[in-house]
């Protein structure tokens, strides 16, 4: 028994236009990306040390 196959349905293109690695990060992005996390680290580690200890929030 054979499967069914239509064929008037335009054939399974392949990659088309995409670069050979699309989706693929570059290094240059990775190290940018890299460099902000550790700037977002720097900041979160200078807010939360603030010697206070108590714990309130002294804004409002």
């Amino acid at each position: 028994m054979r499967a069914y196959t239509d064929t008037t349905a335009p054939a399974p293109e392949g990659r088309g236009l995409q670069p050979p690695a699309y989706g693929v990060p570059s290094p240059a992005l990775l190290a940018r990306a890299d460099r902000g996390f550790a700037r977002f680290l720097a900041q979160q580690s200078e807010d939360q040390d603030d010697g206070d200890g108590g714990g309130e929030d002294h804004q409002r």
